[in-house]
């Protein structure tokens, strides 16, 4: 049997999609979630093969769901904001149903899921299933992170700086640092550069966190932080420094 699991906050649209499931014996519908706190918790008990996700829910969206899945299943996107339509297409999603589709349009995705399956084993794209680059609007206002078994939303306004740290950036806030699956040049893209400045390749920082900025050694500075951390600023962080505080 394959194993789906459905992820909306309406009821109507999750019994939609069960309805045209029920076209596939071969189908087993292992739960049905109303947000992305539930879908994780589904996904991480029940190790779907596919699901149907919508992007807009509340609490966590789907693509902050996505972010804190290790092993992610085939996703058929279901949704009204068609907008992203084109990014998920960009990053080899299975498909993209926009809200109302029809029975005839669900089954051209279902097929080409079935395609898709059939080929992975021997012919993977690339980037299959990588959704590292679709962000909402609302992820540029917050990071979601999984902390131990919890999951802690931090609003971008409650982070100090950011350290590169291995395959992670550590996200210090004044609760403590956070570890989340992205690199440096991702937050450099997504966060405002009007609030960060990335003073090093190992950092950036909030810029209403500087209070100062100190002599290091030749040709180095620190930047001094509210807290009272110091982050180094290298020869070429140094005057976007300057730039983004109009000295």
């Amino acid at each position: 049997m394959i194993k789906v699991i459905i992820i909306d906050d309406e009821p109507l649209a999750r019994s939609i999609v069960a309805e045209f499931l029920k076209g596939y014996p071969d189908v087993s519908i292992l739960a049905e979630c109303g947000d992305g706190f539930q879908g994780l918790k589904a996904i991480q008990e029940h190790q779907p093969e596919l699901i149907f996700l919508d992007v807009q829910m509340p609490k966590i969206n789907g693509f902050e769901m996505l972010e804190l899945i290790e092993q992610k299943p085939d996703v058929i996107f279901t949704t009204a904001f068609d907008e992203y339509a084109i990014k998920a297409f960009e990053t080899n999603a299975i498909d993209y149903l926009l809200k109302p589709f029809s029975k005839e349009r669900f089954e051209k995705a279902m097929h080409k899921w079935e395609q898709w399956r059939n080929a992975k084993t021997s012919i993977q794209p690339q980037h299959a299933n990588d959704f590292s680059g679709l962000e909402q609007p609302v992820q540029r206002e917050r990071v979601v992170v999984k902390h131990g078994s919890l999951i802690k939303i931090i609003p971008v306004q409650e982070i100090e700086y950011l350290e590169s740290a291995d395959d992670f950036v550590k996200i210090h806030t004044k609760d403590g640092a956070f570890l989340k699956n992205k690199t440096m040049a991702y937050f450099e893209q997504t966060l405002s550069q009007q609030e960060f400045v990335r003073t090093h390749r190992s950092y950036m920082i909030q810029i209403a966190q500087i209070t100062r900025i100190d002599p290091y050694e030749k040709d180095s500075f620190v930047a001094v932080l509210k807290s009272g951390k110091k982050i180094p600023v290298s020869r070429s962080g140094y005057p976007r420094l300057r730039a983004a505080l109009g000295l």
